[in-house]
């Protein structure tokens, strides 16, 4: 199985999560281990995985359930990076993946809470997509200094945590705040920009859900823009 990678997120440090386009038929794919994914998987350190990377996952098998139907276990060891996609190919990819409202992507288990959306366990048809929002986002540095951004669909107008693990420096805990202003004066100069958007795996232990969150932020005019 090959993936075009358009969710590339921070975790806990030392680890990361990943997500891409399957270029044959459009859906979204969620490689995974037993455990977690280390950060040495990516590019920057020798790994196959970076925006726009079309990846290799060599054979998969199913591993999630509802609602994280994208979830495939895959071998490490024989994933590979076959090429880097033009700003223009992975534009087209994320364009024909961009639906205009979050409950086209993940139905209509998604809810609002508060200014956040959760899915129960067990419910709703995916985890991950990419959205058109209706009008710009807004991004910006929360009072604990995390970038958040104001999204809305014309439907759910939600602020979101963004873990897109671009706005992090080389620790993947400390926010970029110069990436941060660079994206966000992009995005207010009407730059267009496609997101990223998935659920977290559930949580807290004792009442938990899936909570909304921006992955990724890709810019019109520089869609590949990457890692250093």
């Amino acid at each position: 199985m090959r993936i075009v990678v358009n969710h590339l997120t921070r975790m806990q440090p030392g680890y990361i999560c990943v997500a891409g386009i399957d270029p044959e038929t459009g859906a979204h794919i969620r490689p995974v281990l037993w455990g977690r994914l280390p950060a040495a998987l990516l590019a920057r350190y020798g790994g196959p995985f970076d925006i726009a990377a079309l990846v290799d996952l060599a054979s998969v098998t199913q591993a999630g359930e509802p609602p994280e139907v994208e979830d495939r276990r895959f071998d490490r060891q024989r994933a590979h990076r076959l090429t880097t996609l033009s700003a223009a190919e992975f534009w087209r990819q994320l364009q024909r993946a961009a639906k205009p409202s979050l409950s086209d992507i993940f139905g209509s288990a998604l809810r609002q809470q508060g200014r956040a959306c959760v899915t129960q366990p067990g419910m709703g048809s995916a985890s991950l997509g990419c959205l058109l929002p209706a009008s710009p986002p807004t991004l910006s540095l929360d009072a604990q200094g995390k970038p958040r951004m104001d999204v809305t669909d014309g439907v759910f107008t939600v602020n979101l945590s963004v873990t897109d693990l671009r706005l992090y420096q080389g620790d993947h805990v400390t926010p970029d705040e110069a990436v941060i202003a660079w994206v966000a004066e992009r995005i207010q100069a009407g730059v267009g920009v496609i997101l990223s958007v998935g659920l977290t795996r559930p949580y807290p232990a004792d009442n938990p859900k899936h909570w909304l969150q921006v992955n990724n932020i890709h810019l019109a005019d520089d869609p590949v823009w990457r890692l250093g």
